[in-house]
């Protein structure tokens, strides 16, 4: 028995409503500038998207990029040619008025991602990152990932119903049975080779997968992408970390003012979240096969928890027929299109029907398989 007494925290309840900046300046590639604010913690709302901005990208010697809105704050350049010799910012107009800009920071490279492995560990499916400098000249390094996996209906509909009022087979590309989503990384993924003699990563986790996740039910791939970091931006990822995921018990470092290299020119004390990064970046992809992997391991679905066959059969649909039909022959007709011949006229006997969530994959992904599968 316990008591519980209601805490109404200033903090909890304040209308903060921060601009919160993510992204990297990619040289001779895609860069992409993600904004949005801050939320009330005792809201509804988990995010919102800072519309209406102007972005764009700056040299510290010469040299102005903008970057086009994709209308749900994300902001995107097509690849630019910058030099490793200038230093670059992020300038941003928001829809209000306002005027913020990041430091300019120096364009830092990645070196090249040796290999992408996986080891089946007893709590799961462990995936690794190695690489190296051979320059010894990164030390700080930075990951996130990229996540594609098979997922698969309950039930394979082999039907469509076309202008409400009839059915026709499915072509390949209204299949609905097998798709593939996508899903990517949340946490902070840090590594350093300051303390040793070379600058060498080695078996750093990326990802650790539940033995019984339906990502590895058939078929999954990951794509890791890697980062070099200046120490003033591993300065920032590293309590970033701290803040967001190792707070929660008495063991846990407290929780600490974050600043980031973003600031607000409009009002120089409005606080503004986040740190942007420039450099090229490097990347490697692996596929994992369920065949691979330990035959015990089992998916979870409990996602079709629920999922049932609901059969619709015909009332004698030709004189001199013998209903009621059994539910084998229902299915022979939906599977195949027509049951037997009576009388050489062939009957339809009825259907197969089942919620959309246990026959249609589209609700949790594409049935469009990305071009880099194989």
């Amino acid at each position: 028995m316990s008591c519980k007494k209601q805490i109404n925290s200033p903090a909890i309840i304040a209308p903060n409503n921060y601009l919160v900046v993510n992204g990297n300046i990619t040289p001779n590639d895609t860069t992409t500038i993600s904004l949005s604010r801050t939320v009330n913690i005792s809201g509804k709302a988990n995010s919102k998207q800072e519309l209406n901005a102007t972005v764009s990208i700056e040299g510290s010697q010469s040299g102005s990029y903008p970057l086009t809105s994709k209308n749900n704050g994300t902001y995107v350049s097509a690849p630019l040619n910058l030099s490793s010799a200038q230093n670059y910012r992020i300038k941003i107009n928001t829809g209000d008025g306002k005027q913020y800009a990041s430091d300019f920071v120096p364009v830092k490279n990645s070196p090249p991602i040796d290999t992408v492995n996986y080891v089946v560990q007893s709590n799961g499916l462990q995936i690794n990152v190695n690489t190296h400098d051979p320059a010894n000249n990164t030390h700080y390094y930075r990951w996130d990932y990229e996540e594609t996996y098979i997922i698969r209906s309950e039930y394979d509909s082999k039907y469509i119903v076309v202008n409400a009022d009839t059915t026709a087979l499915r072509t390949p590309a209204e299949q609905v049975f097998n798709c593939w989503a996508t899903s990517y990384s949340s946490s902070i993924i840090l590594g350093s080779s300051v303390k040793l003699s070379g600058d060498i990563i080695k078996d750093q986790q990326v990802t650790l997968i539940l033995p019984n996740s339906e990502k590895l039910r058939i078929r999954y791939s990951i794509l890791v992408k890697q980062y070099a970091l200046t120490t003033d931006a591993n300065n920032y990822f590293t309590l970033l970390k701290k803040n967001t995921e190792q707070l929660g018990s008495i063991f846990d470092p407290q929780p600490s003012e974050l600043t980031g290299n973003i600031h607000s020119l409009s009002n120089p004390s409005e606080i503004v979240i986040g740190y942007i990064t420039a450099g090229a970046t490097t990347q490697a992809r692996i596929f994992v096969d369920n065949k691979n992997l330990p035959a015990s391991w089992s998916p979870d679905l409990s996602y079709y928890n629920g999922c049932h066959i609901y059969i619709q059969r015909y009332d004698n649909p030709i004189p001199g027929g013998n209903p009621p039909y059994d539910e084998r022959q229902v299915q022979e007709f939906i599977y195949s299109g027509f049951e037997t011949p009576i009388d050489t006229i062939k009957v339809p006997l009825g259907l197969i029907a089942a919620d959309p969530y246990c026959v249609d994959c589209t609700l949790r992904g594409t049935n469009k398989q990305p071009a880099f599968w194989k």
